[in-house]
């Protein structure tokens, strides 16, 4: 008599290829980004224009700073020849450092590391189509327009804070 085998390990090795086959073409799917996918999307997002934009921003920040530590202290005229030379030294660090030449491959590994090669692609389509060229154009106006809303919503908040300052300032010392 002949026994049939029933139909279960032809469906579980079936199974068991199809899973093997998903697993191996997962990767596909979600391959890493190449230098030139990363490359085309830091153009087509002006990544290196925008860094050069912010780092006048960056130096004037250091400079108010190098000024206030001036004004809080009374420098004669060596001190304040130390300070100029040391504030010339810090911004020639910082142009340095935060020079495309010196982020350009930082901002490759960390898009290869954050982002798909889909995700790369497609966001290049979008900075290079006429909407994300619109959208660069006109975010340094969004940012300028949300900064001043920001400090406007902020002034209510300050002043507050400033009454309660001027109240422990002014309050007399408990003996």
């Amino acid at each position: 008599m002949i026994r049939r085998v029933p139909r279960l390990p032809a469906l579980l090795r079936r199974s068991a290829l199809l899973l093997v086959l998903a697993l191996a073409s997962a990767p596909a799917l979600a391959a890493p980004p190449t230098d030139g996918d990363i490359n085309r999307l830091l153009s087509a997002s002006r990544a290196q224009s925008m860094l050069d934009t912010m780092l006048p921003q960056i130096e004037a920040m250091q400079r108010q700073q190098f000024e206030q530590i001036a004004a809080q202290r009374k420098l004669d005229a060596q001190q304040q020849e130390q300070l100029q030379r040391i504030q010339a030294r810090t911004s020639q660090t910082l142009r340095q450092a935060l020079s495309w030449q010196q982020l350009r491959p930082m901002y490759v590994d960390l898009y290869k590391k954050t982002f798909s090669k889909e995700d790369v692609l497609a966001m290049a389509e979008f900075y290079e189509s006429s909407a994300g060229q619109s959208l660069l154009d006109k975010t340094p106006a969004l940012m300028q327009n949300v900064m001043v809303a920001i400090q406007a919503r902020m002034q209510p908040l300050f002043a507050d804070l400033q009454k309660d300052l001027d109240v422990i300032v002014n309050e007399p010392e408990k003996k």
